[in-house]
């Protein structure tokens, strides 16, 4: 998988995860924040938490870590299925 289909496929699933319940397609500048993320770390862990501090600076509100967790894995899937090569 070519780095632009996996950002889109990345940004279709951030798209489609609502956490706050304010409309899908309402994170723009969560989403980039988050891409950019993805492409830095490769631990799930490391990325829930860093998913976590990016809506609580957007909303002052915390998302908890498990629903970041959760996203934070489909996200770094999505990643490693588009950096293996043969």
């Amino acid at each position: 998988m070519q780095s632009q289909e996996m950002n889109l496929r990345l940004v279709d699933t951030l798209n489609s995860w609502d956490p706050f319940q304010i409309g899908a397609g309402s994170y723009d500048t969560e989403i980039a924040d988050i891409l950019q993320a993805v492409h830095d770390l490769n631990d799930a862990e490391q990325l829930s938490r860093k998913i976590q501090a990016i809506f609580e600076f957007s909303f002052e509100e915390v998302l908890p870590l498990k629903h970041c967790y959760t996203m934070a894995v489909q996200l770094l899937s999505i990643k490693n299925d588009g950096s293996c090569s043969i």
